[in-house]
């Protein structure tokens, strides 16, 4: 497709070609394990699905579109990604990673990776260019970095991380699942690689499972290809068509959900309940500033702490809603509800977690499309709980 044109229309042609031999709108489900040969390593350019499938391919390109890369990858689910990527590590290399992550990317680099010679170092980022100064060596080979994170909002700044350390064989890898390709885009900013979690808004409806890599390298793209057909972690065909099909309506959505998202942050500055909001979009944000600049609107991830931080009232809060379902994930177009301490981040220790805020008070909300009005009203009933 032509640069030029908007996300909006982007997102519902990024990957689609016509079937062919039927004039077929929506790419077909290639339900096949293998195929045909004319003759000995004669081919239509498929030979075998964990290596290539047409389908796939269709939502590799459509990730590569809309992120405005030369290269995409699907995986079966966001670790799988993430576990493709850190294969290009060998033993004795460094890792920098944002001090606040997702619990799962944490435990994937402590308990797999880091049993095989790698080191990994959890740093702030807020001012990148002196913590990186103090961290960075002749063994650092990559460098992690979600903004806004999970589940703290924190933000950090691409490109300021990617001159500082532009030159130095250092992969600069952004996950962008919170924000998605119509919020921000990472490559522009210099960085190296971006990876989603393509279960939250890629998909955006809570019914497949998926990761993905994006690379503008070729020579990159073609070892991470490499280690995709070799480690056999890939998407299946139903679930890239379910994917194809979430990212048709990606604009819309993710407008909904930065609308609804403000609304529920203007809310909770209301209630004398809340003792803080994370939220990138509110001007006494730490990170709102770097987040004007590299992000066209703040997202629909919220997170709270009670007044007291007191498990207790947390568990009745989040036990409490109608609306906001109190589930694991995110990025789905119904509102969930999550305690981040005994859910998503359990995997990360106690005294490590609550460093960067991530408390028994803490809430976090995946704000959904619904109406805004009904989101609030379901929100009071669980405050008028722990009163």
């Amino acid at each position: 497709m032509s640069d030029g044109i908007g996300k909006g229309t982007r997102a519902v042609h990024a990957g689609v070609k016509h079937d062919p031999s039927t004039g077929a709108i929506m790419t077909p489900v290639y339900f096949t394990s293998t195929y045909a040969q004319t003759k000995v390593g004669e081919h239509k350019g498929y030979e075998y699905s964990r290596t290539q499938n047409p389908t796939r391919h269709a939502l590799e390109n459509a990730f590569a579109e809309l992120e405005g890369a030369n290269h995409g990858l699907a995986f079966a689910s966001g670790l799988a990604a993430m576990d493709n990527l850190l294969k290009l590590l060998k033993p004795g290399d460094e890792v920098i990673s944002t001090n606040d992550l997702y619990g799962g990317s944490y435990r994937l680099f402590t308990t797999i990776f880091a049993n095989y010679g790698i080191k990994f170092h959890f740093v702030n980022l807020d001012n990148c260019e002196s913590a990186l100064s103090e961290v960075v060596n002749e063994n650092t080979r990559m460098i992690w970095i979600e903004t806004p994170t999970n589940p703290m909002m924190q933000i950090t700044d691409i490109q300021a991380v990617s001159n500082a350390v532009k030159g130095k064989n250092i992969l600069v890898c952004v996950d962008n699942t919170f924000a998605t390709p119509m919020l921000q885009q990472p490559l522009y900013l210099g960085a190296d690689v971006v990876m989603h979690s393509a279960t939250k808004y890629l998909g955006g409806h809570s019914d497949v499972v998926m990761g993905c890599l994006m690379v503008n390298d070729d020579e990159l793209n073609d070892k991470l290809r490499t280690l995709q057909n070799s480690c056999g972690g890939v998407a299946g065909p139903m679930d890239c068509f379910l994917v194809m099909r979430g990212l048709k309506t990606l604009h819309l959505r993710m407008a909904r959900h930065c609308e609804n998202g403000r609304a529920v942050v203007a809310y909770l500055k209301t209630n004398d309940q809340v003792e803080k909001i994370y939220w990138p979009g509110l001007k006494s944000d730490p990170g709102h500033e770097i987040a004007s600049r590299q992000m066209s609107d703040f997202g629909g991830m919220v997170a709270f702490t009670l007044k007291g931080d007191s498990l207790a009232s947390a568990n009745t809060f989040v036990e409490s809603t109608k609306i906001f379902t109190l589930a694991e994930s995110l990025g789905g177009v119904e509102s969930l509800i999550g305690h981040p301490a005994s859910m998503t981040h359990a995997s990360i220790p106690k005294e490590i977690r609550e460093k960067v805020g991530v408390t028994d008070g803490l809430i976090r909300l995946s704000i959904g499309v619904e109406d805004a009005v009904d989101l609030i009203e379901d929100l009071k009933l669980a405050f008028k709980e722990i009163l």
